[in-house]
């Protein structure tokens, strides 16, 4: 079906989008309470498993390299085609309910990392779909709903921080509990709720031979910087915001675990705020304005983070919040962007593309920020790490709104 205004469809029509885009954000931000479970307890896995620093960013690294596995493998046979996106996102749910319920065995060092990896590969199948399945419902306000989508995300990734945070004992098994249990909720909502709207896509068929063309148009390549430069920071930030908040809060003399947990959770949940105004004004500024706005704003934030660490309180929490506002508010509008960009027929290969460079350059952000933050003495000044992502993102952003093609984004909005 041709892209035609929602208001054609009918008030039925109308109404239906909005209540499906609540069910399904409800989904995932249930199902997503995985991908950061082991993270929120990340202390407590340390002591029990005697983690070193190596396995330790691991935990979440697996997930991150889970992730792009699953990802590129269901690119590569077109799985989002084959089977229905209702049952793919809840057969996924319900794999990584299982594998995150597997910690709850102990399965030693190695089997936590394994179970970590099949997190990732099974999340893989779950957020990807659910953008490309509320896509089918809104042409307009399609950048405010997918922002939602991206909010449901960070909403679940922050909340096994709150579990950790209101847990009644220091055992780390409820939180593990917990999120395994929200998963499989989610798994149900997806199998009764989610069903594709009026606006269905062609198949978007990933082929190796044209990922030349990706690098070669420069409007993508710029694209993919931008996008690039985002995740450079964003996953090192919320895989690491945890202990770099601990850290603070002892040189503020505030010693409590649980108010790091619930200071974490704030800040990460607070970038729905940020998802919704990026697609608010990605479709009314432009999609380059937007995310190089976002971006200016985050690293400044990772910037002055090391200043603010001996305190105050109210004002490092209040720049940690505005960052987690704005670094996770220009993600959706990446993705967009090359959709807009490409060329209709291999829009299945650029995101698959963009989608595994960025999940893999996470893999190293996660695993350099520690080590950075061994190398300088401490955590105070590790986020200086992040900085050149944003800075760089920012120009790439910058630039491709120069370029004649950015008329092609957000209906001319660049």
């Amino acid at each position: 079906m041709s892209a035609v205004n929602d208001s054609r469809l009918g008030t039925g029509v109308g109404s239906e989008r909005w209540r499906v885009l609540s069910l399904l954000c409800l989904a995932v931000i249930l199902s997503l309470t995985t991908w950061f479970s082991a993270t929120a307890i990340l202390p407590e896995l340390k002591q029990e498993l005697a983690l070193g620093p190596g396995a330790e960013a691991w935990l979440t690294n697996g997930v991150q390299v889970g992730f792009v596995i699953g990802a590129l493998a269901a690119s590569l046979v077109n799985l989002p085609d084959l089977v229905r996106l209702s049952r793919l996102m809840a057969a996924a749910a319900f794999v990584g309910a299982l594998a995150n319920a597997s910690l709850l065995l102990n399965p030693g060092t190695g089997g936590v990392i394994a179970a970590r990896i099949v997190t990732g590969m099974a999340l893989a199948g779950v957020y990807p779909p659910a953008l490309k399945l509320i896509a089918t419902w809104f042409t307009r306000d399609r950048g405010l709903a997918l922002g939602a989508v991206i909010g449901a995300l960070t909403i679940g990734s922050a909340l096994p921080h709150l579990f950790r945070a209101v847990s009644t004992t220091l055992d780390w098994r409820p939180v593990v509990a917990a999120a395994s249990v929200a998963t499989a909720i989610g798994a149900l909502l997806f199998l009764l709720f989610a069903r594709e709207g009026p606006y269905p896509f062609g198949k978007a068929v990933f082929e190796p031979s044209r990922i030349g063309q990706v690098f070669r148009e420069r409007p993508l390549l710029l694209a993919n910087l931008g996008y690039l430069g985002h995740m450079w920071e964003l996953y090192a930030m919320w895989a690491w915001l945890l202990a770099y908040t601990r850290a603070a809060f002892e040189a503020q003399a505030i010693g409590s675990a649980a108010a790091a947990s619930l200071s974490t959770f704030f800040v990460v949940a607070s970038g729905i705020l940020g998802c919704l105004l990026g697609g608010y004004l990605s479709d009314r500024i432009g999609r380059t304005a937007t995310t190089a706005g976002m971006m200016i704003v985050s690293g400044s934030c990772a910037l002055l983070m090391g200043f603010l660490f001996p305190g105050p309180l109210w004002l490092f929490m209040l720049v940690a919040i505005i960052w987690g506002i704005s670094v996770i508010g220009d993600s959706a509008q990446f993705s967009a962007a090359v959709t807009e960009l490409g060329d209709r027929r291999f829009v299945g290969t650029a995101l698959s593309v963009q989608l595994g460079l960025g999940f893999a350059l996470t893999v190293l952000a996660i695993w350099l920020t520690p080590r950075f933050a061994d190398f300088i003495g401490g955590w105070r000044w590790a986020f200086l790490l992040l900085v050149p992502g944003p800075a760089l993102g920012a120009i790439a952003m910058l630039w491709l709104r120069n370029l004649p093609e950015s008329v092609k984004m957000a209906g001319g909005l660049r």
